[in-house]
């Protein structure tokens, strides 16, 4: 067994701190990231995307919300929807893992006043809201279906992990645990039958039995997680599937319904059977998120195809037009798999958390760090509407990356997630260390036998070299690394190995270990069941899924204006771009968009002149203001019956 924090959670610097599994987490005190891709943003996160967000919750109310609750006025001022409360403990959380990451005496600062005005609207007996429960408002717990109460203790909770886990104490560790116990109080065992329409609470309350060592709320958390699916919230026209109350979690064989509460409990339930020893829950978690990667994740690591619920479709159901793929959705998608990886071993679902990472999470935030996207459509068929810069917008309706929303859960979820982004490079075992993500870092990694200190150097995903240097450490021990799915042909000392776990034994002070990664274009087709994209093809270098802008077109061609020569192979083009051969396209005007091959409006197109069609990062897609985009290509003469 091994333990990750003392009872009061110090130490740990980390927000996954299992106490059982195959790997042990490294917190963001052992690992600083110092440069390169991830750097940056982490930068940007504090100088930008966190000072963004709390001047824009405190210019659309939602931190006066908890002043007026304090002095009872809140039911003629509230502002924000019934889970703004949440986006500011999120925003908290973001604060706490900077201070623990950068010790910001100004964010430090920030974070007890903030947790003052919340704790001075709590109520004696724990509760605390600032929709429910106060002079003027429906009664606490009268809307578990869509009220979000026990939702948003889940975030305040998860602020408070980040602070005792980061060393700290103070206002908003004290208010988390009186809510704690409010909710072992009123829930438990012989307590209210009920659960939260927005799973997130389970996730909370099983981490932080870790890491104040009590089992009471581990407990909670499986009680929360065992009572869904027993059809306690009402039927909606979205199924109760939408909040996870169709079937027994233990029961299902996918995740399904609303995304972003399907993965929370997801994760809420690997925490739950890792600690519990509970090999058939964990069997039944791995089995759900497997069968998803499977059929019914796009390309991007995004998931979600329906708007309406913000929800998973069918198997292969993944139209890239009407891709949702809500950044929050990414994010619970990561930390399902980081949990899986460390409770199983294997590195694999590093694959994952690498595309995620890159396509969907680092794709939100501008290049500015003051706007961002709330889903991420791998296809726009009309030029994206640009933004104001001082209005909030409803979540998904902005074509462009937006300054804010009316619902803006996934600016603060980018801000944490940066924030202690460093916790998912490595793991450490008793044999040794596993490298999991490739990014310049310095590493300082506890085992048995000593410290071992390790450098990386590299400009991935710009440059594919990785070059891991030994700067300390007690004898000789074994080093990891995941080499991607997608890198055939990568080599470690010169010497080539495939894609998977390497080993490299008796690793010793002052070897340095080069890791070269494959980032030639390559070519991406899709299974032949996703109907939506049969014909068609993708270009992917080294983890970024590239896309083709109409900006980059000649003028007056938009992208329904090519189509890729038969066979094409993509060429690189600078470090992280490339162009594909293809043929300008002229489409028929007609009154009827169907008819025989080569017959009508039926016909595709009459062939032009022969074109290079310049592709960049996906991650970067808007940045350069209003234009259409497409991540799928169509290919001249493809057989779309067989792809």
């Amino acid at each position: 067994m091994h333990q990750q924090s003392d009872s009061l959670g110090r130490a740990a610097f980390m927000p996954v701190a299992p106490s059982e599994g195959a790997l042990r987490p490294l917190g963001i005190d052992s690992v600083r990231i110092t440069g390169g891709f991830w750097g940056h943003r982490q930068q940007l996160n504090r100088e930008a995307i966190i000072p963004h967000a709390l001047k824009w919750e405190t210019k659309v109310g939602w931190i006066d919300n908890f002043v007026h609750a304090a002095v009872g006025d809140v039911a003629g001022h509230r502002q924000g929807r019934e889970f703004s409360d949440s986006d500011v403990y999120k925003l908290i959380e973001s604060m706490a893992w900077e201070v623990g990451r950068t010790d910001d005496p100004e964010l430090d600062a920030e974070i007890e006043r903030l947790g003052t005005l919340i704790e001075a609207c709590q109520c004696d007996d724990g509760y605390l809201s600032t929709r429910f429960g106060n002079p003027g408002q429906e009664p606490r717990y009268s809307d578990f279906a869509w009220g979000h109460e026990l939702y948003c203790y889940g975030h305040l909770i998860q602020a408070a992990i980040a602070r005792m886990r980061t060393g700290y104490q103070g206002t908003i560790v004290r208010v988390a645990l009186r809510v704690a116990e409010h909710l072992l109080a009123t829930f438990g065992e012989d307590g209210r039958d009920d659960i939260c329409g927005h799973p997130e609470i389970e996730v909370a309350l099983a981490e932080l039995s870790r890491v104040t060592g009590d089992p009471r709320y581990l407990e909670q958390a499986r009680i929360f997680l065992d009572r869904r699916g027993n059809g306690i919230l009402p039927d909606i026209e979205f199924g109760r599937a939408y909040y996870q109350d169709d079937e027994p979690f233990r029961d299902s064989t996918i995740l399904r319904g609303h995304c972003v509460r399907a993965l929370y409990l997801c994760a809420a339930a690997v925490d739950i059977a890792v600690e519990q020893g509970d090999a058939g829950l964990l069997r039944v978690a791995q089995k759900q998120y497997d069968a998803i990667l499977a059929r019914r994740t796009y390309i991007t690591g995004g998931m979600g195809s329906h708007h309406q619920d913000e929800a998973f479709g069918d198997d292969f159901e993944m139209p890239p037009d009407r891709s949702y793929c809500e950044t929050c959705a990414g994010i619970g998608s990561i930390m399902v798999a980081w949990r899986l990886l460390l409770a199983t071993g294997e590195l694999g679902y590093g694959d994952i958390i690498e595309r995620t990472l890159y396509n969907i999470v680092a794709t939100s935030p501008s290049a500015q760090g003051n706007a961002f996207f709330y889903a991420n459509t791998l296809h726009r068929r009309t030029p994206a509407a640009q933004s104001t810069v001082d209005e909030a917008l409803p979540r998904a309706s902005s074509s462009l990356r937006a300054p804010w929303f009316e619902v803006s859960c996934c600016p603060t979820n980018v801000a944490r997630t940066f924030a202690s982004l460093a916790g998912l490079l490595a793991t450490s075992s008793d044999e040794g260390v596993q490298l999991v993500q490739y990014a310049s870092a310095e590493l300082a990694v506890d085992l048995a036998s000593g410290c071992v200190r390790l450098s990386v150097e590299t400009n991935y995903p710009d440059d594919g070299r990785v070059l891991i240097s030994v700067a300390e450490a007690p004898g000789a021990f074994v080093l990891d690394l995941r080499i991607p799915g997608w890198a055939q042909g990568a080599m470690v000392d010169g010497h080539a190995v495939s894609p998977g776990t390497h080993r490299i034994e008796g690793v010793t002070v002052g070897r340095t270990i080069s890791l070269q990664l494959p980032l030639e274009p390559r070519r991406t087709l899709p299974d032949s069941r996703i109907d939506a994209v049969r014909g068609t093809v993708a270009v992917e270098r080294g983890p970024l899924v590239l896309c083709s802008e109409s900006v980059d077109l000649p003028d007056g061609i938009g992208i329904d204006g090519y189509e890729i020569e038969p066979g094409a192979q993509p060429r690189a083009d600078g470090d992280t771009g490339a162009v594909i051969a293809a043929r300008l396209i002229t489409h028929e005007n007609a009154a009827w968009p169907y008819g025989a091959a080569g017959a009508g409006a039926g016909a595709g197109a009459g062939r032009g002149d022969a074109i290079d069609v310049p592709l960049a990062p996906y991650y970067a897609w808007g940045n350069r203001g209003p234009t259409t985009m497409r991540v799928w290509l169509p290919e001249l003469g493809a057989d779309v019956t067989t792809r």
